[in-house]
């Protein structure tokens, strides 16, 4: 179990029994890499501009209303202002295997090297891809190898498929796919055991750590009974010291989260959940 920092009567910091002291020697051993993930909404691309620098790592999404259209507008606008973007491809979003060669052409034009493929929330499937093994089938073929493809995990089960039905899924295709990023989780146990099932389970993938950003508290209590990850959140509320730290005041703060990730050794990286909220105290991307 993840090792957590508490505070005892005297005020002192101190380390529960047999958890690994957070020492700066640690810290700066397992330093985490670390991705911003954006939405494509009218003005963001100045937003990073202003706020992340140029050469990190930023991906975007692919909402229902919004398609992969303007997933890739936002994410080709990104790599030409010197960004590794990484657009998400959505297989219920895609109206054509027509279309995912474009999509696949202009990465390739633009210098991105990967993609994120998920089944996206789209109630029907727009075309071909009704499932993420589908669609990255056709991006290993199209793409030749060139362009490579990371796909979701999910910590705290799906909301339409048991997590045997996703573990499955997730073996069926690691073979096509160069890594796992978590949905969102406040609960580093939580990740900690998804990450370990993993790799009892036979999946060898790089696990990126799917974590909220710094945004306002109202907020993200509402995304997160939006999105499913009701759990986590009412865990953390439980967390006495620590769960007063990342929700206390307006805003919400993953730096106490981020700390603890470090001690997981099967964890690769960090995936910032921003919800847009650049430069609000955020992590900067370092990879």
């Amino acid at each position: 179990m993840i090792g957590t920092d508490v505070t005892d009567a005297a005020g002192e910091r101190v380390t529960r029994p047999g958890t690994k002291p957070h020492t700066r020697a640690s810290r700066e051993a397992r330093s985490l890499p670390t991705r911003l993930e954006i939405i494509p909404t009218e003005g963001i691309t100045a937003g990073v501009r202003a706020h992340v620098p140029a050469g990190s790592t930023i991906t975007v999404t692919c909402l229902p209303h919004h398609g992969i259209a303007r997933t890739m507008q936002t994410a080709l606008l990104l790599a030409g202002m010197g960004y590794s973007a990484v657009p998400h491809l959505a297989a219920r979003s895609i109206g054509s295997r027509q279309q995912l060669e474009n999509a696949l052409r202009d990465c390739r034009d633009a210098g991105i090297t990967e993609v994120f493929a998920i089944g996206g929330d789209a109630s029907e499937a727009a075309g071909p891809y009704s499932n993420s093994l589908q669609l990255l089938e056709d991006i290993m073929e199209l793409s030749g190898g060139d362009i490579s493809a990371g796909v979701a995990g999910y910590p705290e089960g799906h909301p339409h498929h048991g997590e045997l039905q996703m573990l499955d899924a997730l073996l069926e295709k690691q073979h096509l796919a160069s890594g796992v990023t978590t949905q969102m989780c406040f609960s580093v146990p939580r990740i900690s055991w998804y990450a370990e099932t993993l790799r009892r389970e036979g999946v060898q993938l790089p696990i990126w750590a799917g974590v909220p950003g710094a945004v306002p508290r109202a907020k993200l209590i509402a995304l997160a009974a939006k999105i499913g990850v009701g759990p986590s959140l009412k865990f953390l509320t439980r967390q006495g010291p620590l769960g007063r730290r990342l929700l206390s005041g307006s805003s919400y703060s993953p730096l106490p989260i981020l700390d603890q990730l470090r001690d997981v050794p099967e964890i690769a990286g960090i995936h910032l959940y921003t919800f847009n909220s650049l430069g609000h105290g955020n992590p900067q991307a370092t990879s």
